[in-house]
């Protein structure tokens, strides 16, 4: 199993509307983290889909190592 590459050393702080959908990179090679771009293309990751049920502030993973995708739970710390 491949290891994705870490995009960050902490979480993305994202503005979410209600009822919108996002693509969460998996592999963390895209240029437009936290989401994706098709970078991953080719390889064994895919996007993890987000869908915002409502309109807040969510912190999306950004070392990719989180058990929680596509959101943060602090594995950055670790």
């Amino acid at each position: 199993m491949a290891k994705p590459v870490r995009a960050s050393d902490t979480p993305f702080a994202v503005a979410v509307e209600k009822g919108k959908k996002y693509s969460w990179c998996s592999c963390g090679k895209s240029q437009k983290q936290p989401f994706c771009d098709g970078s991953h293309k080719g390889s064994e990751f895919s996007p993890v889909r987000f869908t915002a049920t409502e309109s807040t502030q969510v912190y999306f993973c950004g070392c990719k190592q989180t058990a929680s995708q596509p959101l943060c739970d602090g594995s950055h710390k670790s």
